[in-house]
């Protein structure tokens, strides 16, 4: 008995938990400049290496002065400017008061700035119409970041919040995780090019599409080594030269159990199978092994089940390959269903859905309608998954449902 007759399928958490448990981070890094760094993965942790700011500076336009002045009286005489980048120099005496820009370095012995708004000006001599408290509205060196610190950890996917904070700590270059090479095709002799003419019975290959649309919002080096036609020599020879170039084999179509889908067999020459069939809708004939030193994960040929198993089980593969130690899987939250879900117990069910919130802040969520692994278009009208459990039935008007918002890969 092989793995495709084994009776009952593999849970899908148990599928995840095996797919990471034979996933091996990458090691290999490499320098890139900071404007490249976009959607790289930390390969150590980055330490501030000066102050933010590198010196005080004030919160406000306004006047900066010693609040101890202000005891014998509340007007002060102006004794100069500190501007952003033109700092006040020089001693100024005592009674008087340094105009002030916002960002502007505070000067020396300056414990206190007033804003402008709270001031009367008259020629030089400066009135001001609130009390000050010591260290009112200047920023202290290191206030946002002290040397040292380790403003970003190692395995951090680097975002636009990340970057600009590289840049204020004058970081030119930083050393990433290479990206994961995942070489992709498609499998069928029914499959045609986009663009070319559909013959009888064929249709056009969409997964590829698919896939590599998602490979790059993972931010994989995506490789597309095309369509393969139902043949075991040709089969074999693609998969062999995925592996010559991949750490990740993607295929799609060709894992099911029909007559022409040789991709097992070749599995049991070139390399091994780790699970075949988990309990998921659509996608149940999900593959996972290896390829040579390459690991291998067969979807299914339908185009719903190629992204849901992308989305559901090779994203974490891929996020803990890359070296990615602070990706997260796709927040779940609880619904209410507007519409009635179809299902029968035996697998998880990620069923296309729209959610959306009422009047009352209360999350509400309805099918897209067709739920068939073919059906693509449900699929783009859809903006989160609702998540039906393994052993439920249908779900009925007024029950709570969990659903997952599309995440960045989605979107």
């Amino acid at each position: 008995m092989d793995c495709c007759d084994t009776p009952g399928l593999m849970p899908v958490s148990e599928a995840i938990t095996t797919l990471l448990e034979n996933t091996t981070p990458l090691t290999e890094t490499e320098v890139v400049s900071l404007v490249n760094a976009q959607n790289r993965i930390t390969a150590q942790d980055i330490c501030s290496p000066l102050n933010v700011p590198p010196f005080a500076n004030s919160a406000m336009d306004g006047y900066a002065l010693r609040t101890s002045d202000l005891t014998e009286s509340n007007t002060l005489t102006l004794a100069g400017k500190s501007f952003a980048g033109v700092p006040f120099e020089g001693e100024w005496p005592k009674g008087s008061c340094i105009r002030i820009m916002t960002g502007a370095e505070v000067p020396e012995g300056a414990d206190a700035v007033i804003m402008q708004e709270q001031t009367t000006v008259q020629g030089d001599q400066i009135t001001f119409t609130a009390s000050a408290q010591p260290q009112q509205n200047i920023r202290p060196i290191g206030d946002d970041v002290k040397v040292g610190d380790v403003v970003i950890p190692k395995g951090t996917l680097l975002t636009p919040r990340e970057v600009p904070m590289l840049a204020t700590l004058g970081i030119a270059e930083v050393t990433v995780i290479r990206r994961p090479k995942v070489a992709f095709f498609s499998t069928g002799d029914e499959l045609r090019q986009v663009g070319e003419t559909l013959g009888k019975g064929e249709i056009y290959d969409s997964n590829r599409y698919t896939i590599r649309a998602m490979l790059e919002k993972m931010h994989c080096e995506a490789i597309d080594l095309g369509v393969v036609p139902d043949c075991p020599e040709k089969l074999r020879e693609t998969f062999l030269s995925a592996a010559s170039q991949a750490d990740v084999i993607v295929t799609s179509g060709g894992v099911s159990v029909g007559e022409a889908d040789y991709t097992k067999d070749v599995l049991d020459q070139e390399g091994e199978v780790g699970f075949w069939k988990i309990a998921i809708k659509p996608g149940k004939p999900f593959a996972f092994g290896n390829v040579k030193n390459s690991l291998f994960c067969g979807l299914p040929g339908n185009p719903v089940s190629v992204l849901v198993t992308l989305h559901v089980l090779v994203q974490p593969l891929l996020a803990k390959l890359a070296g990615h130690t602070q990706w997260q899987p796709a927040i779940k939250l609880k619904a209410k269903a507007e519409t009635r879900f179809k299902k029968v117990s035996g697998r998880a069910d990620y069923q296309r859905a729209i959610y959306r919130t009422d009047e009352n802040g209360n999350l509400l969520v309805s099918t897209t309608g067709n739920q068939g692994s073919g059906a693509f278009s449900s699929l783009s009208l859809a903006n989160c998954f609702a998540v039906l459990e393994q052993d439920r039935n249908h779900v009925e008007v007024g029950e709570t449902v969990t659903i997952e918002p599309f995440n960045a890969v989605m979107n």
